[in-house]
């Protein structure tokens, strides 16, 4: 009896030794299989690409032959007179060589008092201008006054220089009328921000500048001011192959938008007036 006692007992503890080992065999596995695999190697992922570094390697200084031609053409202008701020675009959106669009207005209303104008990347200075437009909703809410075109810029520029080098394209002038009289500032996609009586950005801007210049007078009277800028956007579109399309003027004080066909056939000195329309007032 004896015997066979002793036996059973060492049965009984090789069994419960067998089952401890399996345990532990397989809390190993599961440890391994939630890690990584048997054999496989433990070298670390590459970082992802940064935009500012992928648009260095295929720009204008590309290598391998290999480059991203990031051409854009627009004319807009922008000055200011004893009356307020007079802005004037032209109307076609071009992808490069091709015309995306022929009636696309430029000028993005950020309230009734303020203006922002396009120029580069569609798509940036649009996200930009409307992404200000909300910060300028929100400072007016909270301190119950509008916002002043000198602060509205500096936010834009502020917002833009957070993204120096990434790879956007725009350059905006920001103009409106406030506690101070009229306003108006460039900013671009470096964070630049300058005042001054008069802008004008784009390909065609050689051209607008060299209207402006001949015709500006500070007391320029209303009805003139409106002649000008469409004189100036017009000789532009002639003379430029990236813009054309209509003259969208707008002004403030009151923010008035002012539509003029521009025929290519014709030149510059025969445009064709195709209505008036009023989207704000003071």
């Amino acid at each position: 009896m004896g015997g066979r006692d002793g036996a059973s007992a060492l049965a009984v503890g090789q069994r419960r030794k067998c089952r401890r080992g399996g345990e532990g065999a397989g809390r190993a596995g599961t440890a391994l299989g939630r890690g990584r695999r048997a054999g496989e190697p433990t070298s670390p992922s590459p970082p992802p690409p940064q935009p500012a570094q992928f648009l260095q390697t295929y720009s204008e200084e590309g290598r391998d032959g290999v480059r991203i031609q990031l051409a854009h053409g627009t004319t807009t202008l922008a000055f200011k007179f004893q009356h307020g701020v007079v802005v004037a675009t032209d109307s076609r959106a071009s992808a490069g060589s091709y015309i995306a669009d022929l009636a696309y207005n430029k000028v993005i209303e950020i309230n009734p008092y303020l203006l922002g104008t396009m120029s580069g990347s569609a798509a940036d200075c649009q996200y930009w201008e409307r992404l200000l437009a909300k910060h300028c909703r929100l400072y007016a809410l909270r301190n119950k006054e509008r916002i002043s075109v000198s602060a509205a810029s500096k936010l834009l520029s502020n917002m833009l220089c957070e993204y120096r080098g990434m790879g956007l394209s725009v350059g905006s002038m920001i103009c409106g009328w406030d506690k101070k009289g009229p306003g108006l500032y460039y900013v671009d996609d470096n964070g630049a921000r300058l005042s001054g009586p008069m802008f004008s950005t784009g390909s065609g801007k050689p051209y607008a500048y060299g209207v402006m210049d001949s015709g500006y007078r500070p007391d320029l009277s209303v009805a003139e001011a409106y002649d000008l800028g469409r004189r100036a956007i017009s000789y532009a579109t002639h003379r430029d192959a990236y813009s054309g399309g209509f003259v969208n003027s707008k002004g403030t004080r009151a923010v008035t938008l002012e539509r003029t066909r521009v025929p290519h056939t014709q030149g510059p000195a025969r445009t064709q007036a195709a209505g008036d329309a009023c989207i704000g007032g003071a």
